[in-house]
């Protein structure tokens, strides 16, 4: 049986229409690839708080609201994952890669030129039909 993973995902738009993007540990799943941040939603945590939690854990960011964008599922030949995605416009302190990981701040129209994950590119492909 697949393991099955939902994941708080967050869409980081800054006041200069840049989105955050973050690069994974190369002996991650989908190591090396570049992702939207976000985490893991635990037993008896909602979206929103796990999205809140990562956020803060992974790039420093304390989220003061968000709203959802999106749900996707995709299966993985290993994994089945269950990304939650919302919409982050309204954010304190400054982005920083607190597990090392490089991050980065793209204008809309750079993310092409970026390689995610394949359950990412729903996400990309949303972003740039309706926010652009």
């Amino acid at each position: 049986m697949q393991k099955r993973i939902h994941v708080a995902v967050g869409v980081i738009i800054n006041q200069h229409q840049q989105i955050l993007l973050a690069k994974r540990h190369g002996h991650l799943h989908q190591g090396g690839k570049w992702e939207f941040p976000g985490g893991k939603v635990e037993e008896n945590e909602t979206v929103t708080e796990a999205l809140i939690r990562e956020l803060k854990e992974e790039v420093n960011l304390d989220v003061v609201s968000s709203s959802p964008f999106m749900d996707i599922s995709h299966n993985y030949p290993d994994k089945h994952v269950r990304l939650d995605i919302h919409l982050v416009t309204d954010f304190s302190n400054e982005a920083k890669g607190m597990e090392q990981q490089q991050i980065e701040w793209v204008p809309f129209s750079q993310l092409v030129d970026y390689d995610f994950p394949e359950a990412n590119k729903p996400i990309v492909d949303k972003i740039l039909s309706e926010l652009t």
